[in-house]
């Protein structure tokens, strides 16, 4: 058993005092948990110095904990980044660099494309707080230098984009954004750094929600944001700010399951590919869209920026409406519907009732989500056995 603290007489310990914790010459393997709020110093002087920057430490879990430094650091160096930050949500994420780097009265040009809930922040609820947002096309390189005005101050695109997949020229977009002096803010959730780093290609900051392919397994729900030092200072000061902060056991979890990522990436992309290919051969299936089929709007694009590793998503439209799609859903066995993706197991999801819900019909028909589509995450499954699932239930669905 431990010692009795210092001065604390044999046989008199409180049940509220802090055990010493064993003394040991080895360390875990696995890394543990810190689920402390808060961190102790041995007087003001240690604790200042640990504010200040003169010494490594912690100070209160809002402020950062040993496990969302240490998931930090790996995403940072997947992206080749000089800083990370951990943050409560994919979309915390994105506050968190908008808060950080923003002010009232900037404007803000980002993809019409993007998650359905960034598309919300951007176009009902940043305005409440100054911040104007012009939407465009983020595939179309021109139409992102027309929308740039003298106010605007950020670039935010999604590499791939959710739900329709659509590629954006990260290489073009960087040079227009550098030579009118603006940010360049990239979500990667898709590829994942294993496929493409858009550090390397001019992006000024990358973001991610965690919660999907770089955790892998549905059970967190986290965001991370990569960038310089400059500009990880101000985009940490809004992170502790305003809370947006990740839990410890959460950021644990997430580093447990990035030890499996390209196992799961290799596999979940190879059967997504095998997916796609065996989709566009079914009737009732009216489009298949997936950036590795050569019919894909951004297919050179996307095979530039991206190589062979194209992803784990893919979306397809059934012909019918809403009830054609309730009836291919429910007819899959092991598949579920849900509004996710990046798990270990293939989800369908309607972008419709889930990610784009937001959005008025009309609009959605703009973009192109229609009734009949359906986005798939694609796991790593036997893809033999996810073709043969899709096609029993594509077959009840047109009865």
């Amino acid at each position: 058993m431990p010692p009795e603290p210092p001065n604390q007489p044999a046989g008199r310990s409180s049940v509220v005092r802090r055990t010493p914790f064993p003394a040991s010459v080895t360390r875990p393997l696995v890394s543990p948990i810190h689920p402390s709020a808060v961190y102790i110093a041995r007087d003001a002087a240690e604790m200042n110095r640990v504010y200040e920057g003169a010494e490594a430490g912690f100070t209160y879990a809002r402020e950062g904990n040993p496990n969302a430094e240490q998931l930090a650091t790996k995403i940072a160096r997947l992206e080749g980044a000089e800083a990370g930050l951990i943050t409560c949500s994919g979309m915390s994420a994105v506050s968190a660099i908008l808060l950080g780097l923003l002010k009232a009265g900037d404007t803000i040009v980002a993809g019409n494309q993007l998650y359905g809930r960034t598309l919300r922040l951007m176009s009902q609820e940043l305005p409440r707080l100054g911040f104007a947002t012009d939407l465009m096309d983020a595939s179309d390189p021109a139409a992102v230098v027309a929308a740039i005005r003298p106010s605007t101050r950020m670039v935010i695109v999604e590499v791939v984009s959710n739900p329709l997949l659509r590629v954006a020229d990260i290489d073009a977009l960087a040079r227009v954004s550098r030579d009118r002096a603006v940010l360049l803010a990239v979500d990667n959730t898709f590829p994942t750094p294993l496929a493409f780093r858009p550090l390397e290609h001019g992006a000024d900051i990358v973001f991610h929600s965690v919660t999907k392919l770089l955790a892998g397994h549905s059970d967190v729900t986290l965001g991370a944001v990569c960038c310089s030092n400059e500009l990880h200072t101000p985009i940490r000061d809004a992170i502790v700010t305003w809370g947006l902060n990740g839990s410890p056991f959460d950021c644990w979890l997430a580093e447990r399951g990035m030890n499996t990522l390209e196992l799961r990436v290799a596999r979940s992309n190879a059967n997504a590919a095998a997916l796609a290919d065996f989709l566009a051969t079914q009737r009732g299936v009216r489009q298949v869209i997936y950036p590795g089929r050569a019919d894909h709007p951004d297919h050179a694009v996307a095979r530039r920026l991206l190589g062979n590793q194209f992803g784990n998503m893919v979306a397809f439209e059934l012909d019918g409406g809403r009830d054609v799609v309730d009836r291919f859903m429910r007819s899959l066995t092991y598949i579920p519907f849900a509004p996710t993706l990046g798990d270990v197991s293939t989800i369908v999801s309607h972008p419709a009732v889930t990610s784009h819900r937001g959005l008025t019909p009309a609009a959605r028909e703009q973009l192109g989500i229609r009734e009949g589509t359906i986005r798939v995450s694609v796991g790593i499954e036997d893809a033999a056995i996810l073709c043969d699932e899709f096609r029993e239930a594509i077959a009840k669905s047109l009865v």
